[in-house]
């Protein structure tokens, strides 16, 4: 009886410890920001009837009373016009890295957003497509040996989306060049990071470069689009991540299950 009796005790201790070093674990969790926060994805072309960063402005208030902490803003760079989609194009095809999109106000006015955004509590980043620009970016006149090219000299499409065209990552000047860019919406407008558009389509070691770099100015979020598991020296780089992979699991899940209900 005594021997099941100091088990007990010996068991109890066991769970006490276990559960302590959990919970110390858990206390010993990095407080900053970027670990805490929850991240609302900002369309201005559809957010508000203007579609413009002034309209935009006037809706912090209601985001911030729901909870929200961080605003990333979908691409806010021009967009190219050769070989765009449909009437409007995507945002994901830039003509240029370092200017704002007119339809969606000024440069200004983005920085005027930016601080008011500051003002409520709110993180600010930007969706940066390092992988690929639209087919008149300023490059194509300026540096067109920053692309990849086929073998018949022309631009390479990106992975089957014609409107874009891939960037040459073994060009050191075109990687500088971006880095540069990136430091420009930092600088000019105090942004608090990014979120990286196909991040694991550009070569890991140009985000070990990048990083450093931009954050000379300041320290960032960097959130990026790629699957952890598949691409782990990416997470090393990267404060976040998140994949398709999941949403394509969900939407198969529910189809097998609306065929098997009917």
């Amino acid at each position: 009886m005594k021997k099941l009796i100091l088990l007990a005790v010996i068991g109890l201790g066991i769970v006490s410890c276990t559960t302590q070093n959990r919970i110390k674990n858990m206390t010993d969790l990095p407080k900053d920001w970027k670990h805490t926060t929850n991240i609302y994805e900002v369309n201005l072309r559809q957010y508000t009837q203007e579609g413009t960063f002034k309209a935009f402005e006037k809706e912090m208030p209601r985001l911030k009373a729901m909870g929200v902490k961080t605003l990333w803003f979908m691409p806010i760079t021009p967009i190219a016009q050769q070989n765009k989609k449909g009437s409007l194009g995507s945002q994901y095809a830039a003509s240029d890295y370092t200017s704002i999109n007119p339809e969606f106000g000024t440069l200004d006015d983005f920085k005027h957003m930016v601080n008011e955004a500051h003002r409520l509590g709110f993180k600010v980043l930007i969706d940066w497509v390092a992988n690929h620009t639209g087919w008149d970016h300023v490059w194509t006149k300026t540096h067109p040996e920053f692309y990849l090219k086929d073998p018949d000299g022309k631009f390479h499409i990106a992975s089957g989306m014609d409107d874009i065209i891939e960037l040459d990552y073994k060009n050191q000047e075109m990687r500088l060049a971006m880095i540069e860019a990136m430091k420009y919406w930092v600088k000019e407008t105090n942004i608090d990071g990014f979120r990286c558009d196909l991040a694991s389509w550009v070569e890991v070691d140009f985000w070990v470069q990048a990083r450093p770099e931009v954050e000379k100015i300041k320290p960032l979020f960097w959130l990026g689009e790629f699957d952890e598991l598949e691409s782990p020296d990416y997470g090393k780089v990267f404060d976040a991540s998140y994949s398709w992979k999941w949403m394509h699991k969900s939407e198969d899940y529910y189809k097998k299950m609306n065929r098997f209900r009917n």
